[in-house]
């Protein structure tokens, strides 16, 4: 094995590991710890929104964040299956149908809209950039009819040429947008996250 691979390895073993003893699903968890970290998105007693939140790390972090006060709901085409928390329900489907229908079954009333979203990659990162900005733009969409005045926003993308205009967009929307790019994410890694706060009237 030669030194990248072995350097690669340890990267994955050491979350993975971190993983598996803090009784989460995935490692991607670490990277909604970062964002909060730093940026203080979800508070106690929200009511937070997760898209694509299967396999549920995502899910279990945020229901932490808001306590048994808030509200988590999540939506994924596969099933969640991890035992969650009763202040958390999950909603087997497509974030990605038509908008008055995914609303109607999310409501209305969010305060934090969190998208970990990713394309199946296909190894063409021309098309693959294009699939994950289409999803970064459905979860815009759907952010904007279903958070409160005030609400935030974070969703991931990979990096390409249209991330600025879609950057410029959630700025439009939000009083702050931030670029974010997490230490526990891949440093060869094309994905960022894009965090709008405090969504405008």
């Amino acid at each position: 094995m030669n030194r990248k691979s072995s350097k690669k390895n340890h990267w994955e073993d050491h979350y993975t590991r971190k993983a598996r003893k803090d009784k989460y699903p995935a490692r991607s968890v670490y990277k909604l710890e970062e964002i909060q970290k730093k940026f203080r998105v979800i508070k106690k007693g929200d009511r937070v929104l997760d898209l694509g939140c299967a396999p549920g790390s995502w899910l279990l972090y945020a229901a932490e964040l808001t306590g048994d006060q808030g509200e988590v709901v999540g939506i994924d085409q596969k099933p969640v299956a991890i035992q969650t928390p009763e202040h958390v329900k999950v909603f087997t489907g497509d974030a990605l149908d038509e908008l008055d229908i995914v609303v109607g079954m999310l409501g209305k009333g969010y305060n934090a809209v969190i998208s970990d979203m990713a394309p199946g990659t296909t190894g063409n990162k021309t098309v693959d950039a294009a699939r994950s900005m289409g999803l970064c733009e459905a979860a815009l969409n759907l952010a904007g009819a279903v958070l409160k005045p005030g609400g935030s926003f974070i969703c991931k993308v990979f990096q390409s040429g249209e991330v600025k205009q879609f950057s410029d967009e959630v700025r439009k929307r939000f009083a702050q947008q931030k670029t974010f790019k997490p230490q526990s994410s891949r440093k060869a890694s094309k994905e960022i996250f894009i965090i709008g706060l405090n969504l405008k009237n």
